[in-house]
């Protein structure tokens, strides 16, 4: 377990997602920075989709060297865009040991913010567990992009489903052990886990995205610990939509969907935590 502080005190946590600073120019990343900083966050958190394979790792160097505070990321589907998620995701690990800013939620256990609030994530993935993935007439660029995609053929669904669980089963692991010993726990990933989380333009995703949209099986991990641990909270945080909302899956467990929009990377907005 990663502790960050010993005492009872608020932490201020900017959050931000598919950023996409492939897109932009320095003026555009300085200007995220100064937005971030002004609004005196205590950590950033990072929800994917920074880059692409060749440049996502170099890009969160720079942005955290710029905020110099620390970042916790976890990746989306276009960070492996031009690569494969293997590679990207042992680059995102070295990356975590080296940096003493940056940490990737995906190959981490619990952080401790303060003794009252951890911080779990993983990246997470759109399992095709709401809707038909092989009668779906949408097909994403992922599969073209992407080597374990474009490579998976039949399997597709089956490559699908075994991201997803392994998002499944890193809830499973890490959110007990929080839970345990927090009151309240921030999940970061960057597939929404439930559909009622697939917000885009103002309305929840149609059925045909769906398979792509959401990542049923880290919805399932989720929802079971809470169930299980009715007097603890979790908020999770999560993007891939392009598209802000918010619902209330369970009284305790709320799910935040982040807006976004192509080449105006933005602060999500500030979670504050006791």
């Amino acid at each position: 377990m990663i502790a960050l502080a010993n005492e009872v005190v608020p932490m201020r946590l900017a959050w931000m997602t598919d950023i996409h600073l492939n897109f932009v120019d320095r003026a555009s990343v300085k200007a995220l920075v100064a937005e971030t900083r002004e609004a005196q966050p205590d950590a950033v958190l990072i929800g994917g989709d920074i880059g692409e394979a060749d440049s996502t790792c170099r890009l969160l160097e720079n942005l955290a060297a710029q905020l110099d505070l620390p970042v916790f990321f976890v990746l989306g589907n276009h960070d492996f865009y031009h690569g494969s998620i293997a590679a990207v995701r042992a680059e995102a690990a070295e990356l975590s040991k080296r940096s003493p800013r940056l940490t990737w939620l995906t190959g981490t256990g619990v952080v401790a913010l303060t003794t009252r609030t951890a911080l779990v994530g993983h990246d997470g993935w759109g399992d095709g567990g709401f809707g038909n993935v092989t009668r779906t007439p949408v097909r994403l660029n992922d599969f073209e992009f992407i080597d374990e995609l474009r490579n998976a053929g039949r399997e597709l669904p089956v490559v699908l489903r075994r991201l997803g669980e392994e998002a499944g089963s890193h809830f499973k692991t890490v959110l007990p052990e929080a839970l345990l010993a927090h009151e309240q726990v921030v999940a970061l990933t960057h597939v929404p886990p439930f559909r009622e989380a697939c917000w885009h333009e103002g309305r929840l995703s149609e059925h045909d995205w769906l398979p792509f949209f959401a990542c049923r099986a880290a919805g399932e991990a989720l929802q079971g610990q809470m169930w299980a641990n009715p007097h603890r909270s979790l908020t999770t945080l999560c993007g891939h939509t392009h598209g802000s909302g918010e619902c209330q899956v369970l009284p305790n467990l709320t799910v935040l969907t982040g807006g976004a929009e192509y080449g105006r990377p933005r602060l999500q907005r500030i979670v504050e935590v006791p």
